[in-house]
């Protein structure tokens, strides 16, 4: 039996529990991440964040005259990074709006994990297959392209990572080397993306507060947990 939130905006609460049976999808990994946003930001459409993704998978897929994979992701990466201007808030770098999707639509600048879920979003959108890459420290997308990946990092405008510096990166932030190329790699589940979403803003509330918004991320995330 699920308890009601003592802390967390009911509307986010059970927004967010709604997704947790199709959490594998990317809608239900899209709608977890508004309703993390939703306990904070008023006035949240979920269907208006759908419409941008889609608007935006829309302006990919006007400029494409060949079905050809390559095309559509050269085109995916000139509409998000190019025109849309998506890219990593450097100058507020801990700011919790950069953790809440409908924000980072808005201003075009967030954190890493959030970045790369829109890049997932409208790249599957496309017809492209995309993952998050649960790396350390810095959240990454992976897309799918002649039957190899290939690592983005967009915040850094959409930045394309080799394998080794991916390695690189773990090894020291770790403080281990790693035994093989795939280590370095670790795709995210949707689960896992959603959670450390929360753990960033946890994080966050911790240092700086209010309390109550703390208090409201823990019942997300002992929620998610409880499903698991």
């Amino acid at each position: 039996m699920r308890l009601a939130p003592h802390h967390c905006r009911p509307a986010a609460f059970e927004h967010f529990a709604a997704q947790l049976p199709r959490i594998d999808s990317t809608e239900g990994l899209v709608h977890a991440a508004i309703a993390v946003s939703m306990h904070e930001l008023e006035d949240v459409e979920p269907s208006q964040i759908d419409d941008e993704l889609t608007s935006l998978a829309y302006s990919v897929r006007s400029r494409v005259r060949s079905k050809q994979p390559r095309a559509m992701l050269a085109h995916l990466h000139h509409v998000l990074f190019d025109e849309v201007g998506l890219r990593g808030n450097i100058e507020d770098y801990y700011a919790a709006q950069n953790s809440y999707l409908p924000s980072v639509l808005s201003t075009r600048q967030g954190l890493p994990i959030v970045l790369s879920l829109i890049y997932k979003s409208v790249a599957e959108r496309v017809g492209l297959t995309a993952h998050g890459v649960n790396s350390p420290g810095h959240f990454l997308a992976a897309v799918e392209l002649d039957d190899q990946w290939m690592f983005v990092d967009p915040f850094q405008r959409g930045r394309v990572v080799t394998r080794d510096e991916i390695g690189e990166r773990v090894a020291q932030l770790t403080g281990q080397a790693l035994l093989r190329p795939a280590d370095a790699v670790p795709l995210a589940t949707h689960r896992q993306w959603i959670a450390r979403m929360l753990l960033n803003l946890i994080a966050l509330f911790t240092r700086e507060g209010p309390p109550e918004y703390l208090a409201a991320m823990n019942e997300l995330l002992a929620l998610l947990e409880q499903t698991a």
